[in-house]
C-alpha cells in the first residue's frame, strides 16, 4: 500500500484531497499546523472514510521538526503540497510572513524529501502565475508573470525552486498543479470549506452572508468588459479537484511523466460570472443575497478561465460537476456547518 503526505491536509482542498486518497486504498499522514483550518477536520474525514489519518502538527518553516518527521515516515512515496498562507489581500500588507511561510515551508519541504530519498512532489500551484492573461483560454504554455501579489508571487517562486531541483536532481520528480477557483463542498457535507475569519473568496462569503453571519456581499465591479460587466473566472467544484490529485499522484508513483517536471492547469475550461454565481446559488438555496455593488479591488483581473486539454489528454482527468452543484452543496455545507 501506497503512503502519501499531505501538507496542509486538513485546510480545504487538502481535507477533500485526503477524502479521495483514503477511498484509493491510499495511507494518508497529515502536517498541519491549524493557522487557517480546524482540528474537528479530522472527525469528518474519519466520518466520510472509516479511517483518521495519522496527524502532526508541525509549522513547517521549523526545518528541524520537519526533518524529525520525516525520519518517522522516510517509507512515504510521495508527498502533497498544500501548506501555505493564500490570502491575496493579506499578502499584500505582510509581504514578509507570506514569503517567509510559504517560501520557507517549501524549501524544509523538498531539503527533508531529498535527505530521505522520497522523489515524488505534487505541488498546490494557482492561476494566479499567469498574471493577466495575454489570451483565453489559458494553456500551460502561457508565460507566467510576476504575481500581482506576493501570494501570487510565492506560487510563482515556488515553481521556480522546484523546477531548478528538478533540473539538478535526476531522482526528483514534480507535478505543479494550477488551481483556478475551487468551490463547493464534499456530498456527504462533512468537509467544506470554513476560512477562519472574514472570507477572501466569493463562496463562502455568498454563504456566511444567506446564513445571517455578513450583512451583505459586495460585488467588485459591474464595469468589466463582460457581458454582465462582473468580473470572470473559472470555478470548479472541490471534489473535482481533489480526484484530480489522485490522478497525479498515480502518474508519478508509475512513472508516466513526460518529463520530470510537469505543469496541469485545474479547471473546467468555462469562465462563470460573479453575478453567474450568485444567480446559482439564490435559485439553488432559495435565499435571496443583501448585495451591493462597490469599487473594482485593485489587482483584480477581468477574465481569467482555463484550457484543460493537457490535463484531460495526459492526466485522463476531466470535471464532471456543474455550477449548480457547486453552489448547493456549499450552502448545504454551510448549513450543517452552522447548524442551521
Amino acid at each position: 500500500m501506497n503512503k502519501v503526505v499531505v501538507t496542509g491536509g486538513i485546510g480545504y482542498i487538502g481535507s477533500h484531497t485526503v477524502v479521495s486518497l483514503i477511498e484509493k486504498g491510499i495511507t494518508v499522514v497529515i502536517v498541519d499546523n491549524m493557522i487557517n483550518s480546524n482540528i474537528n477536520t479530522l472527525d469528518g474525514i474519519e466520518s466520510i472514510t472509516g479511517v483518521r489519518p495519522e496527524f502532526h502538527d508541525i509549522d513547517m518553516t521549523d526545518g528541524t521538526l520537519l526533518h524529525r518527521f520525516f525520519d518517522l515516515h522516510k517509507d512515504a512515496d510521495a508527498v502533497i503540497h498544500f501548506a501555505a498562507l493564500k490570502a491575496v489581500g493579506d499578502s499584500s500588507q505582510q509581504p514578509i510572513l507570506y514569503y517567509r511561510n510559504n517560501l520557507f515551508a517549501l524549501i524544509n519541504l523538498i531539503e527533508g524529501m531529498q535527505k530521505h530519498e522520497i522523489s515524488n512532489l505534487v505541488f498546490s500551484s494557482s492561476a494566479t502565475v499567469y498574471g493577466t492573461p495575454d489570451f483565453l483560454p489559458i494553456t500551460e504554455d502561457h508565460p507566467t508573470k510576476r504575481g500581482m501579489s506576493p501570494y501570487g508571487n510565492s506560487k510563482k517562486i515556488g515553481e521556480e525552486i522546484i523546477e531548478d531541483t528538478v533540473n539538478s536532481a535526476e531522482n526528483f520528480k514534480a507535478i505543479s498543479l494550477r488551481y483556478f477557483n475551487p468551490i463547493g463542498a464534499h456530498p456527504s457535507y462533512k468537509i467544506g470549506e470554513s476560512p477562519n475569519g472574514v472570507p477572501n473568496n466569493l463562496m463562502p462569503y455568498v454563504t456566511q452572508t444567506a446564513a445571517g453571519v455578513r450583512k451583505e456581499l459586495s460585488i467588485f465591479g459591474d464595469d468589466y468588459n463582460t457581458p454582465d460587466g462582473t468580473a470572470i473566472r473559472d470555478y470548479i467544484h472541490i471534489v473535482d479537484l481533489a480526484e484530480a490529485h489522485v490522478k497525479t499522484v498515480e502518474r508519478l508513483l508509475e512513472d508516466q511523466q513526460k518529463s520530470n517536471f510537469e505543469i496541469f492547469n485545474l479547471g473546467t475550461g468555462q469562465g462563470k460570472s460573479v453575478l453567474e454565481v450568485i444567480e446559482s446559488f439564490e435559485r439553488m438555496s432559495g435565499q435571496k443575497l443583501p448585495q451591493k455593488i462597490t469599487d473594482r479591488r485593485d489587482g483584480d483581473v477581468e477574465q481569467m478561465y482555463s484550457s484543460t486539454e493537457r490535463a484531460s489528454n495526459d492526466l485522463g482527468w476531466n470535471s464532471k460537476l456543474g455550477l449548480d452543484e457547486m453552489t448547493s452543496s456549499a450552502w448545504e455545507w454551510e448549513k450543517k456547518n452552522r447548524k442551521i
